[in-house]
């Protein structure tokens, strides 16, 4: 199966296989940093301002993956004559060229040389990602003239309304402050369409950086970063307007459009460091890995246990280092042999995201789950049939594919995440999950369900709440026939108490007197209420405090 999950374009091209063979790629395994000049205590050296904040803000400690790979062990390796390519601090190890293998088995003998792995030779293709569709019928974005208030969001509004994120734009999160690391496979005519005019105005494509072709141009290579870019980063009112317009990003290239091969993957780690050390907010990965062109490392379904292949190890490590990683599910759902989800959609951490038509409708190509280990997989879904993308000159075209759920779904995130953001990593991917359309029983098609980002917002704290105002506590939390609200000590008198839904819908309320230091809550009502999140707000002595609680299922 193709690993780049771009199916079902308006415009299409054929494709010519070459027999030329890629040279010789290898990945060399260090066994230690030991001696290096790089210190623990000293992280400013590697990791910049933004990236210590990240790790300051979640206390997450600085480890000696963090650490560069000893330099003096890199000039080694280089000395002995192969060419280097990436380095990686999370893996120690660093990938190389050559073609001639007298040099591999002279570093093979390195005493800080653990093992040395061939990466595999890959046909070198016009463009492996081309393939002949024509676009479904009945995908036409869905809409109304009710919709016409919203029009400034032009052939885009479907995919942002289906998932409720206006809702966010309108309260001001739009993705400022947010800083997002695309990782695809090349960036071609992001520099002059205009639906990017913003974006390179305001000075927020941050930098490029290509780890197929280290020192090269990412912008030239392929199209299909500018279609994913666009779902997220597009802004012309009336003409298309991306999920995250506002958020700062950095395009990175780790795909090779030419090949198959499993570089790729450690390719995808170093660049997934350094969205890391640059102090990226978020990854998004419209890319996955299952088949190679040379087919002895290609993945079975067993690897698929979220550890086991070299670019989930990569998104798990990112994920640990509180960063949210986004990942297209994969387009290979209607495969009789392997219709589940690649690497690194299998990650435990990995927000992994499904397509679904513009009915919501899960889309047919739409990779599945469970994980091999039986994890429910892809994590949430969202528009990938049918989306708005930037075309190459002007405009807007149509394409399907996960490829474009995923940066919606990322995008949108993103402005969460500003909205939130004491939030970590993990808490965003929990909000999206316990406020989608299928929480209360996911299953291994659709994962949790369409998202809605208006209940995650007020899943992680209530809407327009004002500075100062106090947190409830209440417990048990969850809850099953009743709960227990602990008194604010300032609260005397009277109070009233009111129980919402997400969506803002009174529920129950009552007044009560002050009689100890905690207030129970325990009858028919809540023992009858559906399983699911709901709002608290506790009003006394001229204060509100505010909090949620969760029904159980039991």
């Amino acid at each position: 199966m193709k690993k780049y999950f771009l199916f079902f374009l308006l415009a299409l091209l054929s494709f010519q296989v070459f027999s030329q063979i890629a040279p010789d790629k290898y990945y060399i395994q260090f066994t230690d940093k030991n001696n290096s000049p790089y210190s623990l205590n000293h992280p400013e050296e590697f990791l910049t301002a933004r990236a210590l904040a990240r790790r300051a803000k979640f206390h997450i400690p600085i480890k000696e993956n963090d650490l560069p790979v000893n330099p003096q062990y890199v000039r080694a390796v280089a000395n002995a004559g192969v060419k280097i390519l990436n380095t990686s601090r999370w893996l120690n190890g660093v990938t190389v060229y050559t073609t001639d293998t007298v040099l591999l088995d002279s570093i093979k003998g390195f005493s800080f040389v653990r093992k040395t792995l061939k990466l595999g030779a890959a046909k070198q293709k016009q463009d492996k990602f081309r393939k002949e569709a024509v676009l479904p019928k009945g995908v036409a974005p869905v809409f109304k003239a009710d919709d016409i208030p919203d029009a400034q969001y032009g052939a885009a509004l479907t995919q942002i309304k289906q998932i409720n994120g206006i809702y966010l734009h309108r309260k001001g999160f739009r993705g400022q402050g947010m800083v997002i690391a695309v990782l695809d496979a090349g960036y071609s005519y992001v520099q002059t369409q205009p639906l990017f005019d913003s974006l390179r105005n305001d000075h927020r494509i941050l930098g490029t950086r290509d780890f197929v072709n280290p020192g090269g141009d990412v912008y030239p290579q392929h199209y299909h970063g500018r279609m994913v870019l666009s779902c997220m980063a597009a802004d012309i009112p009336g003409t298309m307007i991306g999920t995250a317009p506002k958020a700062s990003y950095w395009l990175l290239r780790s795909e090779d459009a030419r090949s198959e091969n499993v570089i790729e993957e450690y390719n995808w780690v170093s660049a997934a460091e350094f969205a890391d050390s640059v102090g990226a907010d978020v990854i998004n990965s419209s890319l996955g890995y299952i088949d190679f062109d040379d087919t002895t490392y290609s993945h079975p379904y067993s690897d698929m246990d979220g550890k086991t292949c070299i670019s989930t190890r990569g998104a798990e490590i990112a994920a640990s280092k509180g960063i949210l990683v986004v990942n297209s599910a994969g387009n290979s759902g209607g495969s009789k042999t392997f219709p589940w989800i690649g690497a690194p959609a299998d990650g435990d951490s990995v927000l992994t995201v499904g397509a679904v038509t513009a009915t919501g409708i899960r889309a047919s190509f739409s990779s599945i789950g469970p994980t091999c280990d039986g994890r429910i997989k892809p994590t949430v879904m969202a528009m990938g049939q049918g989306d708005a993308v930037a075309n190459s000159t002007d405009s807007v075209m149509r394409a399907s594919g996960t490829s474009f759920s995923s940066p919606v779904m990322a995008g949108m995130s993103a402005c969460l995440w500003e909205a939130h953001p004491l939030a970590t990593n993990m808490q965003i991917i929990e909000a999206l999950k316990k406020t989608a359309s299928l929480s209360d029983n996911p299953n291994s098609l659709m994962g949790w369900g369409i998202p809605d980002f208006a209940k995650a917002d007020a899943y992680l704290g209530v809407p327009n709440r004002k500075t100062g105002e106090n947190t409830l506590t209440t417990y048990p939390n969850p809850f099953h026939d009743g709960f227990f609200v602990k008194v604010p000590q300032n609260i005397s008198g009277k109070f009233r108490l009111t129980l919402f839904s997400l969506d803002g819908k009174k529920l129950f309320e009552r007044e009560f007197s002050v009689t100890g230091s905690r207030l129970s809550l325990h009858n028919t009502f809540l023992s009858r209420l559906k399983p699911g999140i709901y709002l608290l707000r506790l009003s006394g002595a001229g204060e509100n405090y505010y909090g949620k609680v969760v029904k159980d299922r039991k």
